[in-house]
């Protein structure tokens, strides 16, 4: 069983809200879900899809062919029908579309007539053709009307009887109207985790002890403020939207510097302004985490699109040298325990972490069967209360072996904390020293960026490692590349390694050595300048084979990917 929905139509349709909600009913059923969406950047109008796709076993990327298109507006009809599998059925209302689709394999399913009798809003269409999804796969109508209910219980019983009053019906009609339909699903399982890339950094964060967030809201990184926001009071954290990314950034630093964990988020443009804050967390040794929610730029490009190009620019970000680490996971997993270890990492040596997130992770859903909670790391390490006060003398940027001077927090004892954005001495008082210059430097670059080269993992290896071809991706491409190479390894021998710890790469050892010894290194990247490939050879002289690219907005497709990966091995 290995199904995928595809619900298309004008923005203000409700296609988020109906794909979000069979999602919650698939999680519920117990089965794997992976969902997408493509959405244009206005509030109304224009043509939107949200994907999702479902099975027993692990998905990780959306397929090209749809089983089940459920369509709002004639435009998804046109565009998607193409796209229907050898078993693909089309849902539409003919009194929504103003038209009756003549095609064979559609079904015309009474959305608005249902809304209408059942005594809801015209917008209760939507839940008769959540309804009518479910009953032509064969959802335990229990589960679909659990799901419903839950999702409308804040609305009082009245609101909530007429939405599963709906849902019911638009499940019944399509189970009539659909004999031949020959979907399954297996019986119902214990309910999966269904979780989005945002909403798996934001809850990182926030079992990490994030106290302070601030952010102006920018596509695609929103959600993170969204669900800090809804959340903040069961974790006791501060949420203040700022008026730009400028003053975002700065209120950050200064909560991090007054003692709190603190983070910020937003995408391509927001960073831009971003970048003078970024080197002043830098000079003055402040932690800070950053995540970057990439989208395809120059400029305001696409907003609502999704690409991995500000790889480089994250790297190279701020004026002057100081240490920084990037991470960039593949999947919401790894964004849940990668932002854990950025608050580690970024409080043990006081620097800035940026995480790169992209648009398709950033908006896509995952089912997982759990997360270990047990594996999360906190540790304060910043000098408090009597610890603080018992201290013979303070310095803030005292020189040490490790270049890690000691964190006190202001006000927590009668010690007085300084820093300064100019270059400045121990103490955190302003310098133009030669010597002290350079030692400072000599701190905060090497010193420390020896020490966090060490916590890096290795890249995931994945497929046959004894292959002589491996395919190298980082970041969101994790899911595809993994799908594509488990096609490929049916016929051919290959493997895949994957990065999310970009920034410093980990010390040389097994994984570069393992990576010399291939014939071909074909790399991935959903840019069109290759910045990964360009940062491993900076960064160890090793030179990939081949490039494939994807820089059209769109994600990697796993069909395609499989033959553009054959088109280098053969």
């Amino acid at each position: 069983m290995n199904y995928s929905i595809k619900i298309g139509g004008e923005a203000g349709q409700g296609v988020q809200t109906v794909g979000e909600t069979l999602c919650q009913i698939f999680a519920a059923s117990g089965l794997h879900v992976f969902s997408h969406q493509d959405y244009e950047s206005r509030i109304r109008g224009g043509h939107n899809f949200y994907q999702i796709r479902i099975s027993e076993d692990s998905v990780m990327c959306p397929k090209e062919k749809v089983d089940i298109l459920l369509a709002f507006d004639y435009e998804s009809v046109r565009l998607h029908t193409p796209e229907l599998s050898e078993i693909g059925q089309i849902l539409y209302d003919s009194q929504i579309l103003k038209t009756k689709i003549s095609d064979s394999r559609s079904i015309d399913v009474p959305f608005l007539k249902i809304a209408r009798e059942t005594g809801g809003p015209d917008i209760a269409s939507n839940i008769a053709a959540i309804g009518a999804v479910c009953g032509i796969l064969g959802v335990k109508r229990e589960i679909l009307l659990g799901v419903v209910t839950n999702i409308f219980a804040k609305k009082g019983f009245e609101t909530v009887a007429k939405n599963v009053e709906a849902a019911q019906a638009g499940y019944d009609y399509a189970i009539k109207a659909c004999i031949m339909c020959p979907f399954r699903l297996p019986e119902p399982r214990p309910r999966k985790i269904l979780i989005s890339g945002n909403e798996a950094i934001a809850l990182g964060a926030l079992v990490s002890g994030l106290k302070f967030y601030s952010g102006y809201p920018m596509t695609p990184s929103t959600g993170i403020l969204n669900y800090v926001a809804e959340h903040s009071l069961t974790f006791g954290c501060i949420v203040e939207q700022a008026e730009d990314e400028i003053a975002a950034i700065n209120m950050v630093i200064g909560a991090s510097f007054a003692g709190v964990r603190s983070m910020t988020a937003t995408s391509g443009g927001g960073f831009a302004l971003m970048v003078e804050g970024l080197s002043l967390a830098g000079m003055t040794e402040t932690p800070l985490v950053i995540v970057l929610a990439q989208r395809p730029g120059p400029a305001t490009g696409l907003p609502t699109k999704t690409e991995a190009a500000d790889l480089l620019f994250a790297l190279f970000a701020g004026h002057g040298e100081f240490s920084r680490i990037i991470f960039a996971p593949g999947t919401p997993l790894e964004a849940f325990y990668l932002t854990n270890k950025a608050f580690h990492l970024s409080e043990k040596y006081q620097v800035p972490v940026i995480i790169l997130s992209d648009q398709y992770l950033a908006d896509s859903q995952w089912t997982f069967d759990s997360l270990d909670l047990e594996s999360l790391r906190y540790m304060d390490m910043r000098l408090r209360g009597a610890s603080f006060e018992n201290q013979k003398g303070y310095k803030r940027h005292l020189f040490t072996d490790t270049g890690v001077s000691p964190l006190g927090v202001p006000g927590d004892a009668r010690h007085l904390v300084v820093t300064d954005s100019d270059e400045h001495d121990e103490e955190g008082h302003i310098t133009e020293d030669r010597e002290l210059r350079k030692r400072m430097v000599e701190k905060r670059l090497f010193k420390k960026l020896t020490l966090i080269r060490r916590e890096i993992d290795e890249p995931t290896v994945y497929g046959d490692v004894g292959a002589d071809i491996a395919v190298l991706c980082w970041g969101s491409t994790y899911g595809v590349v993994k799908e594509a190479i488990d096609r490929i390894l049916k016929d051919f021998p290959i493997s895949m390694v994957h990065f999310k710890e970009m920034y410093p790469l980990p010390y040389e050892g097994h994984w570069l050595e393992f990576l010399k010894k291939k014939r071909i290194l074909i790399n991935v990247e959903q840019n069109a300048t290759s910045q990964f490939a360009k940062l491993l050879r900076m960064e160890t002289g090793l030179a990939v084979h081949r490039n494939i690219n994807r820089f059209d907005g769109r994600p990697f497709g796993v069909e395609d990917l499989v033959e553009r990966i054959y088109a280098h091995i053969e």
